[in-house]
């Protein structure tokens, strides 16, 4: 059968891989697309997908070599979503480890062993961090800043990276390496994100819940100055699919990494955001307690980006700061979609 946009996505119970697919389904430039969707847990998929779900342990090569061989035939794109998040692999150095690097360097070799004898190697777009920076940095990142990260999570999807620039040298995959901003606001519960309290500190006072801010003891502390490079969920999600669609020749010729596009803004920034949108009783439901672990890692990650060359690609900005992402995550909760 032919195998054209048939799209495996690992780590698709996820809240990421859950939109992606339903963008992917609305993507003009997508037609007919079939899904191959696995995770440690079986995955929803669209209403009406044409897809195939597997609850598959991605850290095991039998199983991973086994979504090659699903009804939907070999994949022609392939977004490697899934591992260890942040703190939970510096909590848990040997299960990032096996996670984040071991389980990425398998499912590259199935996706070079299944492009074999094909005429274009298997897309392999790879979800990176802007966790891999650390150290003295530039006041602005730009393609040519050297990843130097500080935290375990950092250092594997690093790693990946190298591993993905190398297998696409080779011309076993097509790789497409995209270093994600922190992505705000994310619905549902807390992840093991060191980054996650961005999310909370928005999300649970727009639900009438209590958060807490692990960074600073108070609304005067200094430490609400620390910045971050954020992103929404809508755009992320728009570069995601463009990420499917740019010519390999527009990328650099020596790198697929692409650091996407996003904005700066200040724990403080947010919490004026929130209280703009929302009022003061809902900046009253955020409370403080220092994590000294959290902020170091957090404040270790670049807050400054130069855009032009993911622009360059296609890629999208948003606009305007936090204040219409707060706003458009507050109509979300009173529709009862977040």
């Amino acid at each position: 059968m032919s195998t054209q946009n048939t799209v495996l996505i690992t780590g698709a119970a996820g809240w990421l891989g859950g939109l992606l697919s339903g963008a992917l389904i609305a993507d003009e430039r997508t037609p007919d697309v079939s899904f191959i969707l696995a995770d440690i847990v079986e995955p929803k998929a669209p209403q009406g997908a044409n897809a195939v779900t597997v609850k598959a342990d991605l850290t095991s090569p039998d199983e991973i070599d086994k979504l090659f061989h699903t009804e939907r035939g070999i994949p022609d794109t392939i977004y490697c979503l899934h591992g260890i998040m942040s703190r939970g692999s510096e909590d848990n150095f040997e299960l990032g480890l096996k996670v984040n690097i071991d389980s990425i360097r398998m499912v590259l070799q199935a996706a070079r062993k299944y492009s074999e004898g094909r005429s274009a190697p298997i897309k392999f777009i790879f979800t990176s961090s802007l966790a891999v920076y650390g150290g003295p940095l530039p006041e602005v990142v730009t393609p040519s800043t050297i990843a130097t990260p500080e935290g375990a999570y950092g250092m594997g999807k690093l790693t990946s990276e190298l591993l993905v620039n190398e297998f696409t040298r080779r011309g076993y995959v097509d790789g497409r390496i995209i270093r994600l901003p922190t992505i705000v606001v994310r619905p549902g519960v807390p992840s093991a994100a060191t980054s996650a309290f961005i999310s909370g500190i928005i999300r649970e006072p727009l639900k009438g819940l209590e958060a807490v801010c692990p960074v600073g003891s108070s609304f005067d502390s200094p430490e609400l100055e620390l910045a971050a490079w954020l992103a929404s969920p809508e755009t992320t999600i728009k570069n995601f699919v463009q990420a499917k669609h740019v010519p390999a020749e527009k990328f650099l010729s020596h790198t697929r990494v692409v650091c996407l596009p996003g904005f700066t803004a200040t724990v403080r920034d947010e919490l004026k955001a929130l209280e703009k949108v929302a009022g003061q009783e809902a900046l009253k439901l955020v409370s403080f307690k220092d994590d000294p672990i959290n902020r170091r890692i957090v404040s270790s990650w670049p807050a400054r980006f130069d855009n032009t060359y993911p622009l360059s690609l296609g890629f999208q900005v948003d606009e305007g700061g936090m204040e219409p992402i707060v706003r458009q995550f507050k109509k979300d909760v009173e529709a009862g979609i977040a």
